[in-house]
């Protein structure tokens, strides 16, 4: 493995940082849309509400990789990052600098 777990653990926590910061500026985004037809139209509310599942399923990604980041933080810290969980065969550098996140090498990851 080439890149160097300091490297690694600061792509993730970078990662880590972004999406948290993703995560607060959608939430407005993503609170209950309004119904009252007085103060706003039809098409107005189909498009908050569009926006609102919008936003809402941005923000199951963001926790999925959140969830994908604390596990490869694990396995820093246990010695296994780098390595594909299913046959433990080395993960290519530049799959790593592409997603630190990747539990699996290509093969597997398909």
């Amino acid at each position: 493995m080439t890149i160097l777990p300091d490297h690694a653990r600061a792509l993730l926590e970078a990662k880590r940082a972004e999406l948290e910061s993703l995560s607060q500026a959608s939430q407005d985004m993503r609170a209950a849309v309004e119904l009252d037809q007085t103060s706003v139209g039809r098409v107005s509310r189909i498009d908050a509400l569009q926006q609102q599942a919008m936003a809402t399923a941005a923000e199951r990604a963001r926790k999925r990789d959140l969830v994908r980041i604390e596990m490869a933080l694990r396995r820093l810290g246990e010695g296994e990052y780098g390595f594909c969980a299913e046959y433990g065969e080395e993960i290519a550098d530049g799959r790593l600098r592409i997603d630190p996140m990747a539990e699996k090498c290509v093969a597997c990851a398909r």
